[in-house]
């Protein structure tokens, strides 16, 4: 993936803003500091300016005067670690004044440092250079912890997507055979412990060997997503799961689902592939494309060894859907040991 640059990103050269009102001494710093390359200098001689020059210019360390009018230098600490864009900056407390008490008092502000003016110059730059390098570290560790978690985060995300296209059949894009597995066996296990219903629709698309033989596989497969395009219009609930099984098979799983819900349930999937209208000249059921379903369920209450005796009695009722004339729904009851048809709409048993 391509970065934009990021220009706000850790920088290498030492920056150095001096807040003193008192002009002979903004030019004093200036002056130790100007042969020194890797150091930037700006300055502010108004102490409500402060921190929008600090903003303006980004410093890396920041010279602070304590006594300056309108706002003390120990205000404009408080000031300073205020403000979200400058609290982290180093701030070197420089005043005329060298008391334990001053001191103690601009360290409990948060002062980093405090320094009598005017040092000399090796001692000024010596701990400009070490606060302002330990400042750019923490940014260059912070920038790093920053990209860090964006790499985290695409990588997460690259990862559910290839999860999301590991589990989608790539021509119809439902859900595929390995989704299935997984979602009937949670729902499986979720049925059994809570004494929940579970249903399955095997759903069976009528001579397709035919409709490719003569349309094409090109025909074919547009015929495919427009039949799971009706399918998918009939299935509203969330939790729901429609799959290809393979070829021209798919499968409805329904949880909390009695078997009557999932009969008229498959009819209605029934009527709207149907109302497609698609030609199937060489159908010997319609002239148009229909499918076959058959389903079973485990009735609320009723418990098993597995989910196996679900998709077989659903794919042994698909058979006999189709074995009956197909384009027609035929049910397994476990719970009543039991067959379902259902025929405009209405459910017919028969034992």
């Amino acid at each position: 993936m391509t970065r934009a640059i990021d220009h706000n990103s850790p920088r290498k050269k030492h920056t150095v803003l001096v807040v003193d009102d008192q002009l002979l001494v903004v030019e004093a710093v200036r002056r130790m500091l100007h042969t020194e390359t890797d150091i930037e200098f700006y300055y502010c001689t108004d102490p409500t300016k402060a921190i929008d020059k600090a903003i303006e210019v980004s410093p890396t360390v920041i010279l602070l005067d304590l006594v300056m009018p309108e706002i003390d230098g120990m205000t404009l600490l408080g000031f300073f670690h205020a403000n979200m864009k400058t609290e982290d900056i180093p701030i070197i407390v420089v005043s005329a004044i060298e008391t334990p008490v001053d001191k103690g008092a601009a360290f409990s502000a948060g002062a980093t440092d405090y320094i009598v003016k005017l040092p000399d110059k090796i001692e000024l730059v010596a701990r400009i250079r070490s606060h302002s390098q330990s400042y750019l570290n923490k940014l260059e560790r912070d920038s790093a912890f920053i990209e860090l978690n964006q790499l985290k985060a695409e990588l997460e995300e690259s990862n559910e997507a290839l999860q999301l296209l590991s589990c989608m059949d790539g021509l119809t894009g439902v859900a595929n055979r390995r989704r299935f597995d997984d979602f009937l066996a949670k729902e499986w296990k979720r049925a059994m412990r809570e004494k929940a219903n579970l249903a399955l629709i095997f759903i069976d698309i009528d001579y397709f060997k035919k409709y490719n033989d003569n349309y094409g596989h090109q025909k074919g497969d547009d015929t495919l997503k427009l039949v799971v395009s009706a399918l998918n219009s009939g299935i509203n609930r969330p939790a729901d799961l429609l799959a290809r099984y393979g070829g021209e098979e798919f499968v409805v799983v329904l949880p909390d689902t009695t078997m009557q819900g999932a009969l008229l349930l498959a009819n209605n999937l029934r009527e709207r592939v149907h109302a497609l209208k698609i030609p199937h000249e060489h159908s010997d059921t319609d002239q148009y494309v229909t499918v076959s379903l058959g389903v079973s369920s485990c009735e609320a209450g009723q418990t098993f060894k597995s989910s196996t005796k679900l998709i077989n009695d659903a794919d042994k009722a698909l058979y006999e859907a189709k074995d009956a004339g197909r384009n027609i729904v035929s049910g397994s009851c476990e719970c009543k040991d039991g067959r379902c048809t259902v025929v405009d709409g209405m459910i017919y048993k028969s034992v």
